[in-house]
């Protein structure tokens, strides 16, 4: 073949690969939280092979299965749940438009220092509630239409969601074959460090898994917490819920906010500043630091490296950064270390490699005087 042949053979590869991924793209969400979802849950997918002797199918089917059943209903109990607190928000503004506040509370007089003054611009406010629900009128559009915007972007997601459920079965099903496959490209790519480079990849996936899982967890027992103390009804089911709206951005906040609001209307307004406040600092805020932690801890990567690839990875490719961001960054931060660690020209090994060595060796020798001593 000659030197034209090749490179038109080249070329026709190249624009066949463009094309497959042309076509690809519209579910490439997808296929993305399906790969996720599948690695991220492969033990369990091993575990029913093993006692279903075998089956792939059939385990791949009952996991998929279970897995629309552990998503769907959470979903479907948040719908219902936003259309009676939407509801519920709804009658409390034209009430407030039509009857104005209510008295203030007593306990707000007793404040010291600010109780008078904060008594007197409750009352202001009552009288000119009139005035304030005109002037916010031409802003309520805009709320409304943002609303909008929003709620159409969450049933799209909804419908990846879905499709990504349909289309994790076939990842448990032909997930060795695709391991192959992947494994046998990077070692055409990059040679005999494709299984390091696939075993970090997925270390750090896992990770960031556990990350998420972790702090969804963490969000969802606090926020039961903070809605059993301030008497919230059906508190155990707006914790799980609060669990399942963590794995999305800004979602704890669609659980905790309309129970305040509710407290608020019940006119239970000491234990409505107190969920806020433990809404917005406790149940959101954990999410900004336990998140990074559990992503960082067990590996080699430094805590700021995770930080940047959270946040770095979110605003540049949404949620679905959050595992691409610090896989991105994680697989940059070992080349950058193994080209370090790479012996120079002139076969001269780095002097941070040297240190490295004569730490181990100092650990060994350490661990090995503790057996003996231990052994005596």
């Amino acid at each position: 073949m000659s030197h034209n042949d090749r490179l038109l053979v080249l070329f026709l590869l190249v624009a066949l690969l463009g094309a497959c991924l042309w076509v690809l793209l519209p579910f490439a969400s997808a296929l993305f939280w399906a790969a996720v979802l599948a690695f991220a849950s492969w033990p369990l997918m091993r575990l029913l092979t093993g006692w279903l002797n075998g089956r792939e199918s059939v385990a791949a089917g009952l996991l998929t299965a279970g897995w629309v059943v552990l998503v769907a209903v959470p979903l479907l109990m948040f719908g219902f749940n936003l259309v009676d607190y939407i509801r519920e928000l709804t009658g409390l503004i034209n009430t407030l438009r039509l009857e104005g506040l209510p008295p203030p509370p007593e306990w707000l007089a007793g404040l010291p220092m600010i109780g008078d003054e904060l008594v007197e611009l409750w009352r202001a406010v009552d009288q000119q509630g009139l005035a304030l629900f005109a002037t916010l009128k031409p802003y309520l559009g805009q709320v409304g239409n943002w609303l909008l915007a929003r709620s159409a972007k969450l049933a799209g997601g909804m419908l990846e969601l879905v499709l990504s459920l349909v289309l994790v079965f076939f990842f448990y099903r032909d997930g060795p074959r695709l391991e192959r496959f992947v494994q046998s490209l990077l070692e055409r790519l990059i040679g005999e460090r494709a299984e390091h480079y696939l075993e970090l990849v997925a270390a750090t996936v896992q990770r960031v898994v556990n990350g998420v899982i972790g702090t969804a967890a963490a969000q969802g027992l606090l926020a039961l917490i903070g809605f059993w103390i301030a008497g919230v009804p059906g508190a155990m089911l707006l914790g799980l819920l609060t669990f399942a709206l963590s794995l999305i951005p800004m979602g704890p906040p669609l659980a905790w906010m309309p129970a305040t609001a509710w407290l608020a209307w019940q006119g239970d307004y000491g234990y409505a500043i107190f969920l806020g406040i433990w809404g917005m600092f406790v149940i959101s805020g954990v999410d900004n630091v336990l998140k990074p932690y559990l992503i960082s801890r067990g590996g080699n990567l430094p805590l700021v490296v995770v930080l940047l690839g959270v946040f770095g990875g979110i605003y540049a490719f949404g949620f679905m950064g959050l595992f691409l961001g610090p896989t991105l960054l994680a697989v940059a931060y070992s080349l950058l270390c193994d080209w370090v660690s790479e012996p120079g020209p002139q076969g001269e090994v780095p002097a941070n490699h040297v240190q490295q060595e004569q730490g181990r060796e100092v650990r060994a020798a350490k661990l090995t005087e503790r057996t003996d001593q231990s052994g005596r």
